[in-house]
């Protein structure tokens, strides 16, 4: 059951409102019994057509008492009034069943519905502490499955299953109970029946788990091939791959038409199989204890087992319903499994809330023998340099030489295998990482935004920003002229991804974000090697107004936009291989003016 701990653990705090569930359910099966109880008299009565037949002594202590209530109650009444008052009796036991019934979903629905809502926001919290190197190993759409089908799984197989995890079994115990009370010998004919029918049913249920898994895997795949396929179209249509990706897609698709058909049929067979057996199991005890009871080798009256008979039929529906809920627990169980991979991962980027807090950028970041690596190949080796207080210093490189990796380290996107990174003197991660964070903004390479109005992305890292506050921001990053030329202004949606927005546009509005922020310390991936001509110069210049006066660290692809930066670091394979100012490194006459050169070709 560790694999449900999560589940059971939501339950905690509401133990209360558990106990108060337990006790409409006990109450309900009492008053379920009752209805059923009252079958002995009745079928006294038809048959005898008599009330004073009901006076008569019998053996069994249970049907007794029903019948003494009964004496008590009808008194000389006659047959038809007799009647009437079972009849009574039956439908205000019911009536009481199907209340506390529904006072149990009353209570129980809100907390289903919570365990639920609270697993998405863990798995979702969970995905916002994650470091940014873990989804760079996982498929997008594979988690987007986790935290939606996989969610959509436990809420339909495992919570959806909880009422039938209290009720289901008490129904079938109290049941038991009250049979074995009133004939021993033909229960005991019944247990004997139960492991049969247990080890069939969970023959039955055994692969569900494994098969979910696979359906759950080809979900995720179908939904990454949607995701690219949104992301691409217009290569894919531009390159006429339209078939290629149709028959990619159609191909994960019938394979999670096949595994969710192949968990349909042995899910769906659990019911019928255990109601064909539950009756099976019914038929015998009819035809071995009717002989018993026509030969009174049992002191059964055949009104009492007639009763006999219809209270275990009742705990049929129960083990029928018990039997589903074994098998969508297998179901969900692998669903619960792929969740609770996110929610254990480890998060390896720690936050230290009662850390320092870094209230202020005084004086430099360092690097001081740096590295990083991932389990099977090393990023960074053994780097050191410093960024004094406003500075600029540019990494430069081939692809793949760790300028990105090396930029993510001072905002804590990934931690240092090796050495440490220093703010201040103080290394980075004896501070908060809110406080870290706070003190820097990043213009990336491809501008992300959200599907919201202007003004809201341009204030998503200072919400309680004012309108002057937002346009003075535009106006540094040169997009006000185009804001206000469109219809809605700063209150324009921008669509998904800002798809309404040109790139230049999009870049702008970033810059602008980081602008109002206003850190005193700038990350800037090349924001201006997507753009044609003109947008590259309205970015640059914002560019070069948002640095003025603020630390920077520039990962460069285009060497002409890094040529007045205080520091140039040439990287090469994880290491620095040289390092100086623009003019330095050309008289050097090394790896990096062969890059200038290069470029200069172009």
């Amino acid at each position: 059951m560790n694999k449900y701990s999560r589940i059971f653990s939501y339950l905690k705090n509401y133990k209360g409102k558990i106990a108060l569930y337990f006790l409409c359910i006990l109450l309900s099966i009492v008053f379920g019994i009752v209805s059923f109880g009252m079958l002995a008299p009745f079928f006294d009565l038809i048959f005898k057509g008599d009330s004073s037949s009901l006076s008569k002594t019998i053996d069994n202590p249970v049907m007794e008492s029903l019948r003494s209530m009964m004496v008590r109650q009808v008194g000389t009444m006659d047959a038809v009034g007799a009647l009437a008052l079972i009849c009574f009796i039956i439908v205000f036991s019911i009536l009481l069943k199907n209340l506390f019934l529904y006072f149990s979903f009353y209570i129980l629905n809100p907390l289903k519905n919570k365990i639920v809502n609270t697993l998405r926001s863990d798995l979702y919290n969970k995905i916002l502490q994650l470091p940014v190197g873990f989804f760079t190993e996982q498929r997008k759409g594979d988690i987007i499955s986790r935290s939606t089908n996989d969610v959509y799984e436990v809420e339909n197989s495992l919570v959806g299953a909880l009422e039938g995890w209290i009720r289901d079994p008490l129904t079938i115990l109290i049941n038991f109970a009250v049979l074995f009370y009133i004939s021993p010998q033909l229960t005991l004919a019944i247990l004997v029946c139960i492991p049969v029918i247990g080890f069939i049913l969970g023959r039955i249920s055994r692969t569900l788990k494994k098969q979910s898994n696979e359906a759950a895997i080809k979900h995720g795949e179908s939904l990454s091939i949607m995701d690219e396929t949104l992301n691409g179209l217009r290569v894919i249509k531009a390159f006429n791959i339209e078939i290629l990706l149709k028959s990619r897609f159609e191909k994960t698709n019938d394979e999670l038409l096949n595994a969710k058909n192949k968990i349909s049929r042995r899910r769906d067979m659990a019911s019928p199989v255990s109601e064909f057996l539950g009756v099976l199991v019914f038929v015998g005890i009819l035809w071995f204890g009717g002989q018993l009871v026509l030969g009174q080798k049992i002191p059964l009256a055949p009104s009492t087992f007639l009763a006999y008979l219809a209270l275990f039929y009742n705990i049929i529906n129960p083990v029928k319903a018990l039997s589903t809920s074994f098998s969508n627990m297998q179901k969900g169980s692998a669903a619960i499994i792929r969740i609770e991979e996110i929610l254990k991962t480890p998060v390896t980027v720690d936050d230290n809330p009662t850390g320092k807090q870094l209230t202020s950028f005084n004086h430099s970041i360092e690097f001081r023998n740096a590295s990083f690596a991932y389990a099977d190949a090393t990023i960074l080796d053994n780097i050191s340099f410093t960024v004094s207080k406003g500075k600029t210093v540019a990494l430069v490189g081939s692809s793949g030489a760790g300028k990105s990796t090396l930029a993510d380290l001072v905002p804590r996107f990934h931690d240092v295998t090796g050495g440490e990174v220093l703010i201040d003197g103080i290394n980075i991660k004896e501070y908060s990482l809110h406080s870290v964070r706070s003190q820097m903004s990043i213009v990336t390479q491809e501008p992300i935004l959200f599907n919201d109005t202007i003004a809201n992305n341009i204030a998503l890292g200072y919400q309680q920003a004012t309108a002057a506050q937002i346009e003075e921001a535009a106006k540094i990053a040169n997009a006000h002229e185009f804001i206000i030329k469109k219809e809605g202004g700063y209150a324009s949606n921008i669509g998904d991804r800002g798809s309404k927005l040109s790139g230049g546009e999009r870049q702008r509005l970033t810059i602008a974000r980081a602008v109002l922020k206003n850190p005193p310390i700038l990350i800037l991936d090349e924001a201006t090697s997507s753009l044609d001509t003109e947008s590259e110069r309205l970015v640059q210049d914002a560019i070069n107004n948002m640095m003025q006066n603020r630390t920077s660290i520039v990962i460069a692809h285009r060497l002409s936009t890094i040529r007045h930066a205080d520091e140039i670091i040439v990287l090469q394979k994880g290491k620095i291989v040289e390092r100086g100012n623009h003019e330095e490194l050309i008289a050097q006459n090394g790896f990096y003016r062969k890059l200038v050169e290069m470029q200069e070709v172009k």
